[in-house]
């Protein structure tokens, strides 16, 4: 009777413990199974910020990622923003949850500890960003701007471009004067006189070529790569990867088209951009675009960057652009 009880007490804890372990796997698999659901469903529209100037305004037109998207019931909410810094505190703020913007802002913003990474790169457009002087003026080079009021704007990638391009030329950032203007307001300070040289990039460069008598004194080759960046907020890329690739891959669709289609659009910017079509056919065709995968070298280029800012006492603080790269 001792045995046969004992035998039985055996027999119930075996079967208890194999039914334990059985629930306990179904509920880990649930568990499982509702993290990737969750996923999967937490996301019903992607918040993206673009640039008029950018390559996120081309794929805006063409409409295709929402096309995609539209077949796992995914919107797209277009935010825009007239410069990149802004652009990365609404990442910061969680307003967005993806975007593109310049080399420049994100440095800042991770200096400023924002939480974002980079996901992918774009191609270099040094050849359409450049350092403009009025075609009348005596400045003839780069030394000329010692002592000169030059305008651009603060934080982007005309701020580096004019670092290396003092440098370069034997000068330093102290030996200028910063005006701090946006594109807009720094075409209309050029115009008027009232800063000496002005840095942007194109089509800004190109229309002030061709429609204000701009002379370039130099452009970013050697100088700068000048490449666009796409971020995305920690969290999203964290938890939508499938969906981030699904959106590169129509930015490089969509950046094809570009390539190869230069006349229609230019005849799509023109009235986005409220820039002649002579200036945005010579923008669009001393340009490329397209995505790159971050490698080594990408990371080199933006972390020296980074160390100029430093430097310069432009940033805050020492950063590692590493620590804000997509793992």
């Amino acid at each position: 009777m001792r045995l046969f009880r004992a035998k039985g007490t055996l027999y119930w804890l075996l079967a208890f413990f194999a039914s334990f372990t059985f629930l306990s796997g179904c509920s880990e698999t649930k568990k499982t199974d509702e993290r990737a659901s969750a996923e999967e469903k937490t996301v019903k529209t992607i918040r993206i910020g673009y640039q008029k100037n950018g390559p996120l305004v081309i794929l805006k037109s063409l409409g295709t990622l929402e096309k995609s998207l539209e077949k796992q019931g995914v919107s797209v909410e277009w935010k825009e923003f007239q410069a990149g810094p802004a652009l990365v505190e609404a990442l910061n703020a969680g307003t967005i949850d993806f975007g593109r913007t310049g080399d420049s802002p994100p440095i800042f913003a991770q200096a400023a500890g924002a939480p974002f990474v980079y996901i992918a790169a774009g191609k270099p457009k040094f050849n359409g960003s450049a350092i403009l002087v009025k075609d009348d003026s005596p400045i003839k080079s780069v030394k000329d701007l010692k002592g000169k009021t030059v305008g651009f704007a603060k934080g982007s990638s005309s701020h580096y471009l004019l670092i290396k391009g003092l440098e370069k030329a034997g000068l330093s950032y102290t030996d200028i004067k910063p005006a701090f203007l946006a594109p807009g307001d720094g075409r209309v300070a050029f115009e008027k006189g009232n800063i000496d040289a002005w840095v942007v990039w194109d089509p800004f460069t190109s229309a002030a070529e061709i429609g204000s008598g701009a002379r370039m004194l130099v452009n970013g080759e050697g100088l700068t790569t000048d490449r666009d960046f796409f971020l995305a907020s920690t969290t999203f890329a964290k938890e939508h990867s499938k969906i981030i690739h699904q959106i590169l891959e129509e930015i490089q669709r969509s950046s094809e088209w570009a390539n190869t289609h230069h006349e229609e659009l230019v005849a799509m910017l023109a009235p986005i951009l409220k820039i002649d079509e002579q200036s945005l056919d010579v923008a669009v065709k001393r340009r490329v675009y397209g995505v790159d995968e971050i490698n080594e070298q990408i990371i080199q280029e933006q972390q020296e960057i980074a160390d100029t800012f430093f430097k310069l006492e432009i940033i805050p603080k020492e950063i590692n652009v590493r620590d804000a790269m997509q793992k």
